[in-house]
């Protein structure tokens, strides 16, 4: 069994494997503050209008104050900007 340090520590580096179908609702965490917001929920997981095209952007909610920004949901996977869950 490995120790949560050893995992940790394997893992770092490499960006965070994500299905953005399965994003809708998860929770997120700003690692920098955006506009005095730190919580963020998937709102919205936004379709191509060419349904045979990849989901490129989603919709993130700041949890406190309720605005809404659209960025590409790869973002995510930048470890220096987003943390999943809400730390």
């Amino acid at each position: 069994m490995h120790s949560p340090n050893q995992t940790q520590s394997q893992t770092r580096g490499r960006p965070v494997q994500l299905n953005p179908k399965k994003l809708l609702l998860t929770k997120w965490t700003a690692v920098k503050v955006i506009a005095k917001q730190k919580h963020f929920l998937v709102s919205r997981v936004l379709q191509p209008d060419d349904l045979s095209l990849p989901i490129t952007e989603i919709e993130m909610e700041a949890v406190y104050s309720g605005n809404k920004q659209i960025i590409a949901w790869r973002e995510l996977q930048d470890a220096e900007r987003w943390k999943q869950g809400w730390l």
